[in-house]
């Protein structure tokens, strides 16, 4: 598994963190046959509320999502690979730049299938917004 691992890392190229990995079902799939796109939306918040809750050391919320493009469609059996960065911090804000990416079955080239922004706010034990820790 370890050698699979590594090939994969070679392959593509530093998008920021690694922060989930996951694979469609057919259970997910939209009338067309692809992926339905808030099932991406989801995977890609999940990940995006990972990220910021870590650099907000404790409860985010989502409260924004901005310059959401989709590139390419996501099929059941692809390898989904979603990666994020930082790119703001405010006093109780973090906005993570999220890139999805995907190996289908048999080929190694990735594909980049969709990337936005995800804005969350740290939030306290009543849910109301607190200030995010310094670095």
């Amino acid at each position: 598994m370890a050698a699979d691992s590594d090939l994969t890392t070679a392959l593509l190229p530093h998008r920021g963190e690694p922060i989930l990995r996951t694979q469609p079902m057919p259970s997910d799939l939209n009338g067309n046959g692809d992926v339905f796109g808030g099932w991406v939306l989801a995977q890609m918040d999940i990940a995006g509320g990972i990220m910021a809750s870590r650099r907000a050391k404790g409860r985010v919320a989502t409260v924004a999502i901005t310059a959401m493009h989709f590139v390419e469609p996501i099929k059941v059996g692809d390898l989904v690979s979603i990666y994020g960065k930082v790119e703001k911090v405010g006093r109780t804000s973090i906005a993570i730049h999220i890139e999805t990416v995907v190996l289908r079955q048999l080929d190694p080239a990735e594909i980049k299938v969709t990337e936005g922004t995800f804005v969350f706010v740290a939030i306290d034990e009543h849910g109301k917004p607190r200030p995010v820790p310094a670095g």
